[in-house]
């Protein structure tokens, strides 16, 4: 039977040993680094005589038992190098394996040890990237994650590196070791360590750092390595934001988080306001808050607190991710670790983000581990929804849901849209090729809405609960699954078992259709739910309120669904106006109700619920969309273009919500329409004309209402520019000279890159003729800072102008493009593939995709993986546009080694397979696919 996947379940067990401790020596060279290790193993309760450790891509000098004889054979094609021993060793036996071995760093593979962008003079920088297996690239181990062990790291390197990192605190400062090399000794021993949480790190970094105090007086380091030259005072702005993240964690999570909030929040303005004295020096009034605080503190059960004496943010500009927790070094993206000027909002709001969710994960993923990488969804699931918690502290509650909303709806990135294609996984997989491959929208969007949907059924206090039965019970160790659901249950008394069962297992999400009857005399409103999607029926919460014609609630409830048909019955109530339903987006999915066009205007003037609101105005969108796309002819109806305008100048909303409420996607759910790409995106831009021509004054009036907010990064002036950009983006549509003006008014006179990026993006789209001389600019510009140049290339790579292909290909030539760059593979080609209009439905951007996808394949699999997504709607497309299209993806297939690129390969395999359709008229065209012979045999 051919295999779909190289990893089942099954292929991870017990290992035979327990690792204790593993003392490493690691001489870092330019181009090769030696490494030796003394492990320190214990046999577990069955005798063994034969341990196989993983060692990939290793030179092998020298392999040894310290205890006893063993025969070594390191099988380079398996990637294990076995100790096979005369005899078996008995239960309990410790023993230590010795090896000495070289690894050689790589340029483009972001696995192991690695090459990072090097400052001009410097010696290389290399940093590691171990999760999942990228420990084996640097030492023969047990790379599993339940390989928990203490450290001891002596690291060799050049002396003039600034900074020579690994987990745990140095025994004393560098020394000189010879030959223009300095050594320093790292200790790791409190807390067991898993494997892929392993760091190095050597380069040449400016340093920056500040002390954090607890309000009990307890102190330890913050740091931030940025690159050279980088701004003291964005510096400083970046281990703020940070400080305030650890703050929160320590104050507002924990099991008894929820019990005195005004106290809590007491605690963090008189902390702040320590901290302010702290600077300026004022001593006296420093040891009076420091008095309050102590005792203010006994007064509340705080929750996780830092046990290291550092903590470390690493700036690292090739990634395949925003961030990796390492203990005690965390690595972040160098364009998303500090408020660079050339960041965006949206950006900025990364980094608020990812610096709370990586520092959240010394207590879970790190204390507290995933088994196997089947749990990796946990680690990252519970990390995610504390993330949105202290996101919403910051920013507003609503907001922050809003922002998930629409990481769940977008028609291009959303995790909705890669629910629904061939290839995707469920959050607890069957299997995968490479773990990088559960690093993904189901792994960071839906598993953390499966958790949320947990929290909303067990109620938000029993969850804090839970959480910490869970953290205390396996502290130091590891767990699965079950083990954090038995500590919810356990709790809360209730059983999550079948819930669990149908969100972790099953593809897919549930679509729900409510229909209401309201009977006068008895005065009760009764709710039919119908639920489809899913081999079993989803079990979730669902909450659904009855609203008056005056937009207040009538009656509220949440109800627990778990079968097809159910209904939901509403007592002693008067007739609603609308039903609000899945307020707050209760649950991971689609839902529609049995509205009629007036009360979905009704509902998205008037809804007390924002999520809520926000869908019914989607829903609106979608039928001018669904009248355009049917009529060439027709126009946007008068009543859509006023409600647009209302809401934006509704300045209690915009203030709630940003203008990110006044997203229009290019999207509708009628499969007749939903993957005609190049027909959406024209159904769009008309009924953006058609509102910009019906609301042209007004709407120059809230722009430059809006024009006039600060340029500063508070949640307010971002809320502000969003409801600026939004209208400007909606005039940009009308396409005349006067908005060319307005446009590039905006794009040489911004305070921000926001500003700047939102204009350079509409005149690139617009007809104005001196748009290209503006883009030759811009691009010049952008090639001075990488941050500039990662958003110049996603702005080139998602144009709609008549010349995107040329542009795609222009900048890719430039010298300026690297293509073993993550940043930039992300930004320009993955943009390119997502811009399906183009990479699709045009044969020029299908041959196009088809040679960067293949050449990407074999540089960077993680991200050619994400950009395959976009043909996981294949059999749905356009019929003249399928048969092409798997052109493409065999293509891809032909380029890469499924040896060498499995994740590509195998993934482009199930694409097709999951489209038969298509590959039929493919080959019925042009004959048969050798690659997917026992297509119906897969497992």
């Amino acid at each position: 039977m051919t295999r779909l996947f190289t990893f089942y379940p099954e292929d991870f067990g017990e290992l035979p040993v327990d690792i204790l401790h593993m003392d490493l020596m690691i001489s870092v060279g330019d181009e090769v680094t030696e490494v030796g290790s003394r492990m320190h193993l214990r046999v577990r309760d069955v005798p063994v005589e034969r341990l196989e450790l993983n060692a990939r891509d290793l030179e092998v000098l020298a392999a040894s038992c310290e205890e006893v004889p063993a025969r070594v054979e390191y099988d380079t094609k398996g990637h294990l190098l076995a100790f096979t021993f005369d005899a078996p060793l008995p239960a309990g036996a410790d023993l230590h394996l010795l090896t000495r071995t070289r690894c050689r760093p790589s340029d483009h593979l972001l696995e192991g040890l690695y090459y990072d962008v090097t400052p001009a003079g410097a010696p290389p920088t290399q940093i590691t990237q171990c999760q999942q297996w990228g420990f084996q690239r640097i030492v023969p181990c047990f790379d599993d994650m339940t390989a928990k062990c203490t450290y001891m790291t002596t690291v060799i390197a050049d002396e003039r590196y600034t900074n020579i990192i690994s987990n745990g605190d140095p025994l004393s400062a560098p020394k000189p070791n010879g030959n223009g090399r300095t050594v320093v000794t790292f200790e790791n021993t409190v807390t067991p360590m898993a494997p892929y949480l392993f760091f190095l790190g050597v380069g040449t970094y400016a340093t920056f750092r500040r002390e954090f105090e607890y309000p009990d007086g307890r102190t330890f380091a913050l740091e931030l390595l940025a690159p050279p030259g980088a701004d003291p005072a964005a510096a400083a702005e970046a281990l703020e934001v940070l400080a305030d993240g650890v703050l929160w964690v320590y104050l507002f999570t924990g099991p008894d988080q929820f019990r005195d909030l005004p106290r809590r929040r007491a605690l963090m303005a008189r902390c702040r306001e320590r901290d302010l004295a702290k600077v300026a020096g004022d001593g006296a009034r420093v040891a009076t808050l420091r008095a309050e605080l102590a005792d203010e503190v006994k007064r509340i059960t705080p929750g996780y607190a830092y046990t290291g004496t550092v903590y470390r943010e690493i700036g690292m500009q090739n990634s395949d991710y925003g961030g990796m927790e390492n203990v005690g070094n965390t690595t972040i993206t160098t364009n998303r670790l500090m408020p660079f000027p050339q960041m965006t909002d949206r950006a900025y709001e990364y980094m608020v983000r990812v610096k709370v969710h990586e520092y959240y994960h010394n207590l879970n993923g790190s204390e507290v581990t995933g088994k196997t990488p089947f749990e990796i969804w946990l680690n990252e699931a519970v990390t995610v929804h504390v993330e949105n918690e202290h996101f919403g502290f910051f920013f507003g509650e609503e907001y922050a849901r809003l922002q998930t909303v629409l990481d769940l709806v977008d028609p291009e990135t959303g995790t909705f849209a890669l629910d629904e294609g061939a290839a995707s996984m469920p959050i607890e997989p069957d299997g995968f090729n490479d773990p990088n491959e559960l690093i993904n929208g189901v792994t960071y969007v839906k598993s953390p809405e499966f958790v949320r949907m947990v929290e909303t059924v067990v109620g938000r206090e029993m969850f804090a609960r839970g959480l910490g039965v869970y953290h205390r019970r396996f502290a130091h160790g590891n767990a699965s699954r079950q083990d954090w659901l038995e500590a919810m249950e356990e709790v809360a008394g209730c059983d999550l078992a079948g819930m669990a069962e149908g969100w972790l297992k099953q593809t897919g999400y549930p679509e729900v259709r409510v229909t209401h009857r309201y009977d006068p005399a008895q005065r009760t409103c009764t709710l039919a739910l119908d639920q489809e999607g899913g081999s079993e029926p989803w079990i979730f919460p669902l909450t659904v309120a009855l609203v008056g014609a005056d937009g207040v609630d009538l009656a509220e409830q949440t109800h627990l669904v778990g079968e097809r048909h159910e209904t939901v019955v509403f007592e002693d109530v008067d007739a609603p106006a609308y039903l609000s339903v899945n307020r707050g987006y209760t649950f991971y999915g689609r839902v529609t109700d049995d509205a009629a066009p007036p009360a979905l205007f009704l509902q998205a003037r008037t809804d007390p619920d924002l999520i809520a609101r926000f869908s019914a105005f989607q829903r609106c969108a979608e039928a001018e969309m669904l009248g355009l796309l049917a009529d060439p002819a027709a126009v946007p109806s008068a009543e859509f273009c006023t409600l647009y305008a209302d809401l934006a100048a509704e300045d209690d909303l915009m203030r709630r919500a940003g203008g990110q409420f006044l997203t229009i996607f290019e999207s509708v759910t009628d499969p007749r329409y939903a993957h005609r790409y190049t027909a959406l995106h024209d159904a769009r831009v008309r009924l953006l004309r058609g509102i910009a021509a019906a609301h042209r004054e007004r709407l120059l009036d809230l722009y430059r209402r809006y024009a006039a907010a600060p340029a500063d990064r508070s949640p307010a002036a971002i809320k502000a520019r969003q409801v600026k950009n939004a209208v400007l983006q909606v005039l940009a549509a009308l396409d005349t000279s006067e908005i060319h003006a307005l446009v590039r008014e905006q794009f040489e006179g911004a305070a921000c890159a926001t500003d700047r990026i939102a204009a350079f993006a509409a005149y690139l789209d617009s007809s104005a003729p001196d748009r290209r001389a503006v883009l030759d600019a811009f691009e010049a510009e952008a090639k001075e800072h990488p941050v500039s140049w990662e958003t110049f290339l996603a702005v080139v790579a998602g144009s709609s102008a008549p010349d995107a292909l040329d542009l795609v290909q222009r900048v890719a030539a430039s010298p300026s493009f690297h293509i073993e760059q993550s940043n930039d593979q992300r930004a320009l080609f993955g943009r390119f593939a997502r811009n399906r209009r183009l990479s699709l439905e045009t044969p020029e951007g299908r041959e196009y995709l088809a040679g960067v996808l293949g050449r990407l394949g074999r540089v960077n699999e993680y991200n050619t993986v994400s950009a395959l997504e976009v043909f996981g709607a294949l059999d749905r497309m356009a019929e003249e546009h399928q048969a092409p299209l798997v052109g493409v993806l065999l293509s891809v297939m032909r380029a890469v080694d499924p040896g060498k690129q499995p994740s590509v390969y195998h993934t482009a395999r199930r694409l097709l397979i999951g489209a038969p359709h298509a590959v039929a008229g493919y080959v019925a065209a042009y004959g048969p696919v050798p690659e997917l012979e026992g297509a119906d045999r897969v497992r």
